[in-house]
């Protein structure tokens, strides 16, 4: 059975194998389903009204979170510390002002007051209760952990069936086996040729996700894109995609992502440091792999 929904500006293609009625298997593609929007509602930087942006017009004050926007946030902080806040959740603002402030489906544009300098820092957790106290007037991005950690959520729905797949939007958890009870055969996409894959990888009870700069531009800004220096609020270029593999699809995504913002031996050994596997394509579209693939 297969299924498709729109979440986070993102197509979620969701696929199950299994023997059960059709009734019973569309039942549980639903429950996943509910996670994205779960996580959409709760960690969306593009409406005033989700979890994330009310909590951000508490500044000082300890604002009690659910469970949807404290886990993701606090892995993002967990990053920022294993980067040296070069992946930073804080990010927010700069992204606005890069022109990354419209919301898929209304269209409006957010302009959120924030401190000029702030970081990864300026964000003090607690876990009991989940609460949450920003230091500065600022803007939390979490567009590098939050559908990860939907994918996890909607992947422990999946779990009973022989096998399934989540993607959304290149991103995806591959559980169990495929149809025909082999290893999930996943494609890659070429950065350039949006129509043809460039190589792929054979996957189960696994994740993989890509963080690339061919998808979302700014058309008015040569080179730059929606991954971001914090520090220098430029876009790295050194890869045009990184590829992570993880048991984890929130795990995936961020060190994707912090990959690419390293750049270099630097990418490459943080993926390695960590026993994963990983793909990275220079502009040349030469492959670069790691982690035995």
């Amino acid at each position: 059975m297969r299924k498709t929904k729109l979440y986070m500006d993102t197509v979620v293609d969701i696929q199950v194998v299994t023997g059960k009625s059709n009734q019973a298997a569309a039942e549980k593609i639903n429950q996943a389903f509910q996670a994205f929007y779960q996580v959409e509602q709760a960690c969306s930087r593009f409406s005033p009204s989700s979890e994330l942006m009310r909590a951000c017009q508490n500044v000082g004050t300890p604002v009690e979170i659910s469970p949807f926007f404290f886990e993701p946030l606090h892995f993002a902080i967990e990053m920022a510390r294993m980067t040296e806040g070069l992946f930073d959740p804080t990010v927010g603002k700069v992204m606005e002002k890069n022109g990354f402030n419209r919301h898929y489906l209304t269209g409006d544009r957010m302009d959120s007051p924030a401190a000029d300098s702030v970081s990864y820092q300026d964000i003090v957790m607690d876990r009991q209760p989940r609460t949450l106290l920003l230091k500065k007037p600022l803007v939390i991005d979490l567009g590098a952990v939050a559908k990860g950690f939907a994918i996890d959520l909607a992947a422990q729905e999946l779990k009973e069936f022989d096998g399934f797949l989540i993607n959304a939007g290149g991103d995806l958890f591959a559980g169990g086996l495929d149809f025909y009870g082999q290893p999930w055969k996943i494609g890659i996409q070429h950065p350039f040729q949006k129509d043809q894959l460039i190589d792929t990888v054979e996957i189960t009870n696994q994740a993989i996700c890509t963080s690339g700069s061919y998808e979302r531009r700014n058309p008015a800004i040569a080179d730059l894109h929606h991954i971001v220096n914090p520090k220098t609020k430029q876009s790295p270029n050194q890869w045009v995609s990184v590829s992570v593999m993880a048991p984890f699809a929130m795990m995936a995504d961020a060190f994707s992502t912090s990959s690419f913002l390293l750049g270099g031996e630097k990418g490459k050994q943080l993926i390695e440091d960590a026993n994963l596997q990983g793909i990275w394509i220079t502009p040349e579209l030469q492959l670069v792999r790691t982690g035995g693939i």
